[in-house]
């Protein structure tokens, strides 16, 4: 469950609506909202995009570390 908890925390951060996140991945704020509510798994091309626009390490959204540096 962590990494919902992560995906909302950081939309949060960042003063986001869903709906916002939904636009910049090209889907619906419902499909988007079942991802933090982890109804439906997230594809890895999706966390990538996330990983990348809220510069943070993929190790940090999926929940493997604390620290939010990006690895690459």
């Amino acid at each position: 469950m962590e990494t919902y908890n992560r995906l909302k925390d950081l939309r949060e951060d960042a003063n986001l609506k869903q709906e916002n996140i939904a636009q910049i991945l090209g889907m619906k704020q419902q499909q988007y909202s079942e991802y933090e509510r982890g109804k439906r798994d997230v594809p890895i091309k999706v966390f990538i995009k996330l990983a990348k626009y809220y510069d943070v390490s993929l190790d940090y959204i999926v929940g493997l570390t604390n620290d939010k540096r990006k690895y690459w």
